[in-house]
């Protein structure tokens, strides 16, 4: 190949990416290296794609600069997020991230918390939970939105996930509404937090954290009208079962159940969400960390219960893969949950740490 492959590196991505009006900020060439598509600086139209395909042999991969497919990926995300964002609507999940982000608003202002509508809010939650299948639920919380919009839907999403943990649990609907109104408040407390603290856009310092920490005990301050059980969620979500956690170094089964389920949540909506400072992580990703890097952090039955219940929601569910092309989940190996078989360009393929599942792809 030419100097690119050499000065900038290579990469590959699919001719799926390619899109009306893009401008190549680098030479593209053919899925063998040794053919070049489209030069640097063209303006494509969608006259061109059909005949590049055909000068591609027909093949689907292409090898593109990293900038290149860097671009590509942000254009089809942008344009994911528009199909997202009528869904969103659709199921009323917009409606739940600003009812949320007006009650957290209003703390800001006035230090206390309107507790009437959080319970409107959750009762709507938990009856949508209830009548909805599992897998759309998934949709919602795993679907990619814009980095920016982190603070205003994690609450949301993790009382989602609440809700479906009680589900899988098979709890009693009165038990199962603890745990999304648990969800909703549980990080009611970083209203108390300073902002620029609060919305860094990056790794908090050391300092920063400290005062980051002091979060779960504003939130159980700030809920004297909830019963004990949505308040020791509040405050008990980032205790640690090894009892390297906070605000008070509870160990083990001595860490509140709604807690414990609160923990999961917050951590799986943390790391499959992107951020400022870093990328979203795929289901199966997520799991294989909660299975291993998180294990002495979180309560082992529930870890066990995500393992056994979230990859069977995400079978035929659609997935971006690290090279660009999008597939379909077709089956997980139990012994490498990782790394699921993935339908992709006509064929079954077994992902690994060269070709992964990047993040689930949801649309219309």
């Amino acid at each position: 190949m030419d100097s690119f492959a050499e000065s900038r590196g290579e990469t590959t991505a699919t001719m799926d990416l390619l899109f009306d009006g893009m401008v190549t900020p680098h030479d593209i060439y053919g899925s063998d290296g040794s053919v070049l598509l489209l030069r640097q600086g063209r303006t494509l139209q969608v006259s061109q794609i059909a005949a590049l395909k055909r000068l591609n042999a027909g093949e689907n991969i292409i090898r593109v600069s990293i900038e290149t497919r860097k671009m590509l990926l942000e254009h089809n995300l942008s344009c994911k997020l528009v199909s997202q964002s009528e869904q969103e609507m659709e199921t009323g999940y917009v409606d739940v991230v600003e009812e949320t982000l007006t009650l957290l608003e209003e703390i800001t202002d006035t230090s206390s918390l309107s507790h009437e509508s959080l319970f409107e809010v959750s009762e709507e939650l938990s009856d949508w939970i209830s009548n909805t299948n599992p897998d759309r639920i998934l949709e919602l919380v795993n679907a990619i939105a814009p980095a920016d919009e982190y603070l205003q839907r994690h609450c949301t999403d993790v009382s989602l996930l609440n809700g479906l943990i009680g589900k899988w649990l098979e709890l009693p609907k009165d038990d199962i509404e603890v745990l999304v109104l648990a969800g909703l408040v549980h990080d009611t407390g970083k209203a108390m937090i300073p902002p620029e603290i609060l919305h860094a856009p990056r790794k908090l310092a050391v300092a920063e954290f400290e005062v980051m920490k002091t979060h779960p005990s504003y939130g159980y301050d700030l809920l004297p009208a909830f019963s004990d059980a949505v308040r020791q969620g509040a405050i008990g979500h980032h205790e640690k079962f090894s009892g390297k956690g906070y605000p008070h170094g509870v160990t083990g089964d001595g860490i509140p159940f709604e807690a414990r389920i609160t923990a999961v949540s917050d951590i799986y909506d943390a790391m499959v969400s992107r951020r400022a400072y870093k990328d979203a992580n795929s289901p199966f990703h997520i799991i294989a960390m909660l299975n291993n890097q998180f294990a002495a952090d979180l309560d082992p039955s529930l870890v066990d219960l995500f393992i056994r219940n979230m990859p069977g929601e995400l079978v035929n569910k659609p997935v971006m893969l690290s090279n660009g092309e999008i597939g379909a989940i077709h089956a997980v190996d139990a012994d490498d949950i990782e790394y699921p078989y993935v339908r992709a360009g006509g064929e079954v393929i077994k992902t690994n740490k060269h070709l992964f599942c990047a993040y689930m792809y949801y649309e219309e």
